[in-house]
């Protein structure tokens, strides 16, 4: 991979688009308004107002997260529901491809029950994140994803960026997650999705929103499960949406065995203790607006892993309140 010529950053628009006029390939977070601004070019973009920038965590709206690849051409595809499991198909033999997928969306529920099931998912790096809005709109406002090389956005589909890499090169994913399992019961779910009523409790059937009101369970704590020795977290959206209902940022899947995760004592300071500090160079990272909001990040640094606040992040398949990152490893 050719050296990028800038590193990332929170930049201006009058910044950000000379580096698109340049011929730069790019990944790029911003409000709506600023991404629709920037000139077409080889970069994919998806809206988010949260950063983490070398100056600290941060949310801007005049302002744009940067991510460079170089000025080699990288591939840009955009996905509906039916062609999203072959984004692995798409990818070189050697590289690594960065997705973007908004909110809300069936596109995002397909990739987030499906993808470990899709051709070439874990022999192909991906890593990505979920495009949001501002907290302030939730509800009101719409997460996109934009395609630069036509500058057309899409609320219904995922943005992806193939980059092929010298074979002397590889790209690594990389997570950052705090949490493991607690010590209490275990929770088995009859359906795979995004939102549950009733899960088996060490066993024996019950309301999972009863069981976190009884126990006074934090919320802010995801449940976790050991997948194939990854400890992958579900975090908790909404109580209360419906009566009795619990809803889901990832979905659980049915036949995994959950528990609730164990606190973090001074979760700010053990989350700032995990950022990477070697290594080889990062290309890509993303953190969880859960753990920007929980770990009260405002204003503070995250050491080398910078980049956009993110509703949901991508280590091959879909996570919760992690941070993700890409780095380029020499043979």
């Amino acid at each position: 991979m050719n050296n990028a010529t800038t590193t990332s950053a929170l930049l201006n628009l009058r910044q950000a688009s000379a580096l698109i006029e340049r011929g730069e390939t790019l990944a790029i977070a911003g409000h709506l308004e600023c991404l629709t601004a920037l000139p077409k070019g080889n970069w994919i973009g998806g809206t988010t107002p949260y950063f983490m920038a070398a100056e600290g965590g941060t949310c801007r709206l005049d302002q744009v997260f940067v991510q460079p690849f170089g000025q080699q051409t990288g591939d840009i595809v955009g996905y509906d529901r039916d062609s999203l499991p072959h984004i692995l198909e798409d990818a070189p033999e050697n590289g690594f491809s960065i997705v973007i997928l908004p909110a809300g969306s069936a596109v995002l529920e397909d990739y987030a029950r499906e993808a470990p099931n899709y051709p070439e998912m874990y022999l192909k790096p991906i890593a990505g994140w979920v495009a949001g809005v501002h907290l302030d709109q939730l509800g009101s406002a719409q997460a996109q994803v934009i395609d630069g090389r036509s500058g057309q956005r899409y609320a219904d589909r995922a943005i992806v960026l193939h980059i092929a890499l010298p074979s002397d090169q590889a790209a690594l994913v990389h997570t950052v997650n705090l949490f493991q399992p607690g010590p209490g019961p275990t929770l088995s779910f009859d359906e795979t999705g995004f939102a549950a009523r009733d899960c088996l409790i060490d066993g024996v059937r019950g309301s999972l929103r009863e069981l976190i009101r009884e126990r006074a369970i934090d919320t802010r704590l995801p449940l976790v499960a050991d997948y194939c020795g990854a400890m992958v977290n579900v975090s908790i959206q909404s109580l209360d949406r419906e009566p009795g209902l619990v809803s889901f940022y990832a979905p659980v899947f049915a036949g995994v065995q959950y528990r609730f995760a164990a606190a973090v004592e001074d979760y700010s300071r053990r989350f700032l203790q995990a950022m990477p500090r070697d290594g080889g160079p990062i290309l890509f990272g993303c953190n969880c607006i859960l753990n920007y909001l929980y770990a009260q990040l405002q204003g503070h640094h995250t050491a080398r892993l910078i980049g956009p606040i993110t509703f949901g992040e991508v280590a091959y398949q879909l996570l919760n309140q992690t941070a993700v990152y890409l780095t380029l490893e020499q043979d």
